[in-house]
């Protein structure tokens, strides 16, 4: 890999923002990182290990995805998703809410899901599975922050982290150890990656042949735009790429920082295709 790793610090490099990254070769078991390890603001890459905690909760007989789950006004003021917008007092079920925090990153959801589970137990969750940068400190974070206190003050993790959790999900499908170190079974482990399939926001798959699967979670901050995921072809997971980005201004003469942040993402998983595809 070490031609298109070049290529991919050399892109990073190219931009006015830090950059960190994870990337794993799913055919080879080949890794590669950039400040990998490097603690950075999660954003909502974070309910990728919700979701896998609330799978466990699943898996013990303590919830169901049945569950019948109301939207109470407290969790709507926010400024993410979908279900900010509608009159409180509505019910779903727990998969709903869970799809609706994935996939277009509800923050109503999201918010009683973490207090349903407790910060305290999300954290005793990521560390037993061995994400060892990761902190869930706030259900909705705060969005009065200074960009620099995000990390510190609201919730945290690394690229490494994130594609750890990815690489053990994967595992997971068709692995059951793989799985019960998740708390999970195979089924679930399937369950949560076609859930991040459904993703209406995705950055990696901006460059990629239509249709491809791509798995994947999005975050964004007040300087930060992120996206994590697994890349499929011909119907097997190729690669797992997790990047985010820090100290994005709000805008650059050419576009939104946004958009700027976003493109880089879509061309490192871009190159990562063609290398790997090639």
């Amino acid at each position: 890999m070490h031609n298109f790793v070049n290529e991919l610090n050399a892109l990073c490099d190219a931009q006015p923002f830090k950059t960190r990254w994870y990337l794993k070769n799913l055919k080879t078991g080949e890794q590669a990182e950039r400040d990998g390890e490097a603690v950075v603001y999660s954003a909502s890459t974070r309910k990728i290990s919700i979701l896998m905690a609330l799978m466990a909760e699943v898996h013990a007989g303590r919830m169901s995805l049945d569950d019948p789950f109301t939207i109470e006004a407290k969790y709507q003021d926010n400024n993410s998703g979908c279900f900010q917008h509608l009159k409180s007092g509505f019910e779903v079920t727990l998969f709903d809410a869970a799809t609706m925090m994935i996939i277009v990153s509800d923050n109503a959801s999201t918010g009683k899901i973490v207090d349903m589970l407790g910060t305290d137990h999300l954290n005793e969750y990521c560390q037993s599975i061995g994400m060892i940068d990761t902190a869930h400190r706030q259900n909705i974070p705060d969005p009065n922050l200074k960009p620099e206190d995000y990390p510190k003050v609201s919730n945290a993790t690394s690229a490494n982290d994130v594609g750890y959790l990815l690489d053990q999900m994967v595992q997971g499908t068709s692995d059951p150890a793989a799985a019960e170190r998740l708390g999970c079974t195979p089924e679930l482990c399937k369950q949560a990656l076609e859930i991040m399939s459904w993703q209406k926001l995705g950055k990696l798959d901006q460059m990629l042949p239509y249709e491809t699967r791509v798995d994947c979670k999005t975050g964004r901050g007040p300087a930060h735009h992120h996206d994590a995921g697994v890349i499929w072809h011909d119907g097997a997971p190729l690669y797992i790429l997790s990047a985010y980005t820090e100290d994005v201004a709000v805008d650059y003469p050419e576009a939104s920082g946004k958009y700027v942040a976003s493109t880089h993402i879509a061309k490192l998983s871009r190159t990562c295709w063609d290398a790997l595809t090639g």
